[in-house]
């Protein structure tokens, strides 16, 4: 009965981008297999029983098309490389890898890296209305404003719109020095930080002025008709029920929308119920609105990101 296993990787940065930084992957490797994996030099070494043998190599091999090219691996195309395996779906993977979203300006690729990732962009580009809930970490902005910005790049929308209610910052928000537009940019950052990646940073003020790229609070959305847009409602488990409501309704002709928040992570006073959580139940069952939910396995962010988030499920339940 085999208790090992070699496998001769082709080169030093195929070894480095199959290990990651800190031999992290080996560890996650070893975590989803329960083999040993060891690296030396370009020889990758299993040991185990026959069967964690056979699925550790599976995968590693499952991975070979990252590897290979000495691109780098994340914890979470470890972990649906594994979901593949087990759901006899690695088909479907190699298409989601082979699947290029956008590139940013540095050229840099922008695909799904999860299941439910390439499932979110699928219902943004066919449903009118999506909402998308989930930990942070997992791309719910950031993908929105991918399809968003090509949307608006190939001229099927007129203006990109970026909302989030300012409730962060509570009654502090009039000790922030500024006008208005300045106390409230710290919390549309992150907007901002998505955008650059797609579009030069110099071009941006001048699409603000124009009106074709709008960041705003969510009080600003109150008695518009939002025609030939796409809308992105960040941070929405920090509405209350009226205003999630409000801007649903702003939805116009050719226009669409994605919602996204994590209900777990409210700002909003103990006795307020989060508006996110009302729409969620109440528009279900409504007709073209789509819904996402990601989880723990979807975090792209840093490998202890994904770690934290299960504990806090795990200590929450």
């Amino acid at each position: 009965m085999a208790d090992a296993l070699k496998i001769q990787l082709p080169n030093i940065p195929s070894a480095i981008a199959l290990a990651g930084d800190g031999e992290e992957n080996l560890k996650i490797l070893s975590r989803q297999t329960g083999a040993v994996l060891v690296l030396r030099g370009q020889e990758l070494q299993i040991t185990g029983t026959d069967a964690q043998i056979n699925l550790a190599s599976r995968l590693v091999r499952s991975l070979e098309d990252l590897w290979i090219k000495g691109n780098t691996i994340s914890s979470a195309d470890i972990l649906t490389a594994r979901q593949a395996l087990d759901s006899d779906r690695e088909d479907e993977l190699q298409e989601l890898r082979r699947d290029v979203l956008a590139r940013t300006r540095r050229g840099e690729e922008v695909r799904a890296k999860t299941f439910r990732q390439r499932q979110y962009i699928e219902t943004i580009r066919k449903r009118d209305i999506t909402f998308c809930t989930g930990p942070a970490g997992t791309g719910k902005t950031y993908l929105a404003v991918v399809v968003a910005v090509q949307a608006l790049l190939a001229n099927q929308v007129e203006k990109l719109i970026l909302t989030r209610p300012a409730v962060e910052a509570g009654e502090r928000l009039g000790f922030l020095p500024g006008d208005l537009q300045q106390k409230i940019n710290p919390y549309l950052r992150p907007l901002y930080d998505a955008i650059y990646e797609f579009i030069d940073a110099e071009k941006v003020p001048n699409l603000i002025e124009r009106g074709i790229i709008e960041v705003a609070p969510l009080a600003y959305m109150r008695g518009r008709t939002l025609n030939h847009a796409f809308i992105i409602v960040d941070e929405a488990q920090n509405t209350t029920p009226a205003q999630i409501k409000m801007v649903l309704t702003r939805l116009g002709f050719r226009s669409r929308m994605v919602i996204t928040g994590d209900t777990t992570q409210t700002d909003l006073p103990h006795n307020q119920q989060s508006g996110l959580s009302v729409a969620l139940d109440i528009l279900k069952h409504v007709e073209g609105i789509g819904f996402c939910e990601f989880t723990q396995k979807d975090v792209v962010r840093h490998p202890l990101v994904q770690r934290i988030v299960a504990a806090y499920e795990k200590y929450e339940k």
